[in-house]
């Protein structure tokens, strides 16, 4: 294959690759239905995207790649279907934390973590465990997870050790609020990139994503893969990141 048709080469050789990509995985549930599947078939089809994208990300030199997997919202979805989505989290577990391990990615997983149950639990808190050391990617899954909830946290901690005297006002800023953060010591998302084309953030990241550049990409979860992340890599070398600013 030559430069021009390489993706990866053409990463390499068109600039800064993004630090962190945020990706909300969209579109399971569509894909399944279109094919007349039950619905946890999409979630297990899109179980497999995600090893495809960790990969992708590997290649291309991102370190983070923060996946929101399951969000706050979700708990109210039928019990049949919240029951597989965590069975299929145990799972993904057992079946890629060798893997992860061995290709240096360390694996955090970022919300409110007390709700999952003891089986969940005890997994997500092994596979952090065992890929803590990793530091060739850092693979952020976001799991009963919700941005204003996440703010919500940081503000009540702040506001709790400004009264007992530990935090005076003036020292309230936003290194301090980015700091109380689940994200706190990495950097904001570079790029966030959408599935399924819809065109919202769902509660997901406020405050990290001030100046992120947002990619909508019209491939259902499923179906994204080495070639979808790569384009969207792409079209973020294309653009021209000001940060409110003018340039000269």
């Amino acid at each position: 294959m030559s430069d021009a048709a390489d993706p990866l080469a053409q990463i390499r050789t068109h600039g800064a690759v993004p630090r962190h990509v945020a990706i909300i995985m969209d579109g399971n549930g569509r894909w399944a239905r279109e094919r007349m599947l039950p619905r946890p078939l999409g979630h297990r089809s899109g179980m497999k995207a995600v090893r495809a994208v960790v990969e992708a990300a590997l290649e291309a030199g991102v370190e983070v790649l923060s996946l929101f997997a399951f969000s706050q919202e979700n708990w109210q979805r039928p019990v049949t279907e919240v029951s597989a989505l965590m069975s299929l989290l145990e799972e993904y577990i057992a079946r890629e934390a060798a893997e992860l391990e061995r290709r240096g990615v360390r694996v955090c997983f970022l919300g409110e973590l007390d709700r999952l149950g003891p089986g969940q639990r005890n997994a997500v808190d092994a596979v952090m465990s065992r890929t803590a050391c990793c530091d060739r990617l850092r693979l952020n899954l976001f799991v009963s997870y919700g941005s204003r909830a996440e703010m919500v946290l940081a503000v009540r901690g702040i506001a709790e050790d400004a009264a007992a005297g530990r935090l005076a006002p003036e020292e309230v800023g936003e290194d301090l609020i980015s700091q109380r953060m689940f994200t706190a010591g990495c950097p904001d998302p570079d790029l966030l990139i959408r599935t399924s084309g819809e065109q919202r953030i769902s509660n997901f990241l406020l405050w990290q994503l001030a100046y992120t550049e947002i990619f909508i990409s019209p491939v259902l979860w499923p179906d994204f893969g080495r070639k979808e992340l790569f384009d969207a890599i792409l079209d973020y070398q294309r653009r021209e990141r000001r940060f409110g600013r003018v340039q000269a």
